[in-house]
C-alpha cells in the first residue's frame, strides 16, 4: 500500500514541476516577445515586456498575448501578419524551453 502511495506522490510532484516549468518557459517567452515586438516599434524593450507579460493573465491560453501585441503593432503600423506573429510566439517558446534547460 505504501508503493501506491508513494507512486501517487511522484506523479503529483512530477505534475507540480512540469506545471512551474511550463510557466516559466510561457513567462520567458512573453519575455522574449516583448522585446523583439519593441525593437519593431521603437519602445523601450524591459518596459513592454513587463506589458506583454502582464497580458497573459487576462485569461488562460496565449490568446491574451496575441491580442496585446496585434493591437500594439498594428497601432504603430507595423506590418507582420497574424501567422508570422503566431510563427514567432512558437519560435520563442522553443528558445525559452531551452533557455530555461541550460540554466
Amino acid at each position: 500500500m505504501a508503493s501506491m502511495e508513494d507512486r501517487g506522490d511522484s506523479f503529483e510532484k512530477k505534475f507540480a514541476h512540469d506545471a512551474e516549468l511550463k510557466f516559466k518557459a510561457e513567462a520567458r517567452r512573453n519575455k522574449l516577445l516583448g522585446h523583439w515586438a519593441a525593437d519593431l516599434m521603437g519602445k523601450d524593450p524591459d518596459a513592454y515586456a513587463k506589458e506583454v507579460i502582464a497580458a497573459d493573465f487576462e485569461e488562460a491560453g496565449d490568446e491574451d498575448v496575441f491580442r496585446k501585441l496585434r493591437g500594439d503593432l498594428d497601432a504603430h503600423e507595423v506590418a507582420v501578419s497574424d501567422e508570422d506573429l503566431r510563427t514567432k510566439m512558437n519560435e520563442m517558446l522553443a528558445v525559452a524551453v531551452e533557455q530555461i534547460q541550460s540554466e
